[in-house]
């Protein structure tokens, strides 16, 4: 390349446009630009133009704002920061820079437009009705900030929150209907249902949307099919979208539900104009601010979309709550615009998860005033982090409602919880336990670390009632994000942890270590647990894992029965022969005992009372094996008891 020649041009075969290259006579163009005098001469054009160009250029702006009104379609109500924001864009902006413009006209005059004093001062007060709007917006924000006078007790007050038992208001748990993974698990497998659909595979695609609810008294996880690109919806926007999929949380079963005819989706997200469904929900109702909507279907399958109306109660822009829910069909566009309280049973989720931690959040940084929320931060509590920094919560079934639930720590934010609670989703209900003990990630923790060796990873834990327990109960995943095993981590002491390859398995070793550990406060409730009575055929003694089991036969019954110590320790004072009544979970190859129903019927004790002499000697053995394992004191009770 010769001289010093642009390499760009001259890739391209072309000469120096600039002829700026060596040995040029031209020189590099030199361009001048004053921004201040530019802007000047801009603004006397527009104070100098006709009346019937002012007037086709507020026309050009009219159909302007409508297009843009129409196209990002911003709540028209004066707590929305989105309307603020249109609103300073598209009208306090410009109307500010053209009654500066006018004013500047009028008092130093143009060629079109003599000087006017009068008019010149009054575009200037005009000029400042932008500018009060913009600071009255400034004071309405201060309004809203917690620490503003009396606002801290209002922010506690937007949730209220009930103390409950957790014995009295949680039911013991329901295995067939406990969701055993989580929202990436139920992702992967939805969306390996897209082989099944060899029909619709290259048209649509599954939404991330994945809302949980409570379906047919199962808890499920739906989420529509969406249009995989702009050329796909051209095709295919006359028909709708034909499916959806559902995944069983506690089968893990994934389907996609085919919708015939009229109940094809119309109204989505994926809809680039009019049938998109946040434009036409808020074009629809245009003073409502709509939060976080999600995806449903009723009873009978039919898709909505539920889409909660925000209200904020403290200033402008605080204290932020759900007043109103719009559902909307998902097939007809039907709206039905509802109060709280009205809101069907079938609906499951009005308050998004997130606005809900908010709010309790709220109440336990405020309820004593903001300087403690500050300086002494006495009672100050606040819900558990997630273990990746985010928000962390789960859903439960309640009532035929989907419930979310996190724990309750204190402010320092340590490993530990106060306690834990529950929001109805739809009604926005709220419950708070007290349960001292360790955090869900420390929980998730102690359950990695029983299969440290195979590098599982445990989903966020959800709260289940186990023997009036509360048990944190968790999925362990592979890399692959696939389900291997479960785990079961006692709330109060969470180095209590049962691991198993199935639901099954994973709840008979932990009914055995709670009961070895004396755990449980109470019998099983009577759906799980079985009652048995009979004679005592066998009776022997082992010890597990440092702890003791009584092994039990019954005449004419082939089970064997589980019966761990310290929680079973009546069991001592059975003997061969003895008849039992007691209580147990099915189990195989071993059935745990949970409560023993009726006292002793001694056959043999007015005779020689062998039956207890056997039981003491047994328990002299476990004495002496107790005493290794630290359980002295469950050994002497033992004892003093068979004597």
């Amino acid at each position: 390349m010769a001289g010093n020649q642009n390499p760009f041009f001259t890739m391209f075969g072309m000469d120096d446009p600039f002829g700026a290259g060596e040995g040029s006579q031209q020189a590099t163009p030199h361009v001048e630009f004053n921004a201040t005098e530019d802007f000047r001469q801009l603004k006397d054009k527009f104070a100098s133009m006709s009346k019937k160009a002012l007037v086709a250029l507020v026309i050009v702006a009219v159909i302007a704002l409508a297009a843009a009104y129409w196209w990002f379609h911003p709540p028209i109500n004066i707590h929305s920061v989105d309307t603020w924001m249109f609103v300073a864009v598209f009208i306090l902006l410009p109307t500010f820079l053209f009654f500066r413009a006018k004013t500047r006209a009028y008092k130093n005059g143009t060629s079109k437009v003599s000087s006017n004093a009068g008019k010149a001062k009054a575009f200037k007060v005009l000029s400042f009705v932008p500018v009060v709007v913009f600071a009255l917006v400034l004071v309405g924000t201060l309004m809203s900030v917690s620490f503003f006078p009396g606002n801290a007790q209002k922010y506690a007050s937007v949730l209220q929150t009930t103390d409950m038992e957790f014995t009295q208001d949680i039911q013991e748990v329901d295995y067939n209907e406990i969701p055993v993974i989580d929202r990436e698990s139920a992702v992967l497998l939805g969306n390996r249902t897209m082989g099944a659909m060899s029909d619709l595979v290259s048209q649509f695609e599954i939404s991330p949307l994945y809302s949980q609810i409570n379906y047919q008294d199962h808890p499920v996880r739906v989420s529509p099919l969406v249009y995989a690109d702009l050329f796909k919806w051209l095709q295919n926007r006359e028909q709708g979208i034909p499916a959806y999929v559902i995944v069983d949380m506690t089968s893990q079963d994934a389907q996609v539900v085919r919708l015939e005819g009229d109940k094809a989706i119309k109204y989505s997200e994926s809809e680039p104009l009019a049938r998109n469904i946040d434009r036409y929900v808020q074009l629809k109702y245009p003073f409502y601010m709509f939060g976080e909507k999600s995806f449903e279907i009723d009873d009978e399958g039919n898709a909505w979309w539920i889409c909660p109306v925000r209200d904020f109660t403290i200033g402008l822009f605080g204290g932020e709550t759900v007043s109103r829910a719009v559902l909307v069909n998902a097939s007809t566009g039907e709206c039905q615009d509802l109060d709280v309280s009205e809101v069907p049973e079938w609906v499951d989720r009005v308050y998004p998860a997130n606005l809900l931690i908010q709010q309790y959040n709220w109440s336990g940084k405020y309820k004593d005033g903001w300087i403690n929320s500050w300086l002494g931060q006495n009672g100050v509590v606040q819900t558990t982090p997630g273990s990746d920094g985010t928000l962390g919560y789960n859903y439960i079934a309640k009532d035929d409602d989907v419930w979310m639930y996190t724990g309750v720590t204190s402010a320092t934010g340590d490993n530990s919880i106060v306690g834990f609670v529950l929001v109805n989703q739809r009604t926005s209900e709220s419950h708070f336990y007290s349960v001292a003990g360790a955090t869900e990630d420390s929980a998730m923790q102690s359950a990695e670390g029983q299969v440290q060796n195979l590098r599982y990873q445990a989903t966020f834990p959800i709260l289940i009632n186990v023997s009036n327990t509360p048990t944190y109960f968790m999925a362990l995943k592979d890399d692959a994000g696939l389900v291997k095993k479960y785990a079961m981590v006692d709330i109060r002491s969470y180095q209590n942890v049962a691991v198993g390859d199935t639901v099954a398995d994973t709840q008979k070793a932990y009914m055995s270590l709670i009961a070895a550990n004396g755990s449980g406060e109470g019998s099983a409730s009577s759906d799980s647990a079985i009652e048995a009575s009979g004679t005592i055929k066998t009776i022997a003694q082992a010890v597990i894992e440092g702890n003791s089991h009584f092994y039990v036969t019954l005449d004419g019954d082939s089970r064997i029965y589980d019966f761990a110590l310290p929680g079973m320790l009546n069991v001592v004072s059975y003997a061969v022969g003895d008849t039992i009544t007691f209580r147990y979970i099915e189990g195989d190859p071993t059935s745990v005992a949970q409560e023993i129903v009726e006292a002793a019927v001694n056959s043999t004790q007015d005779s020689s009372g062998q039956g207890g002499s056997s039981a003491s000697d047994a328990e002299d053995k476990d004495g002496s094996d107790g005493s290794a394992s630290g359980e002295e004191g469950a050994s002497g009770q033992s004892e003093e008891k068979a004597a």
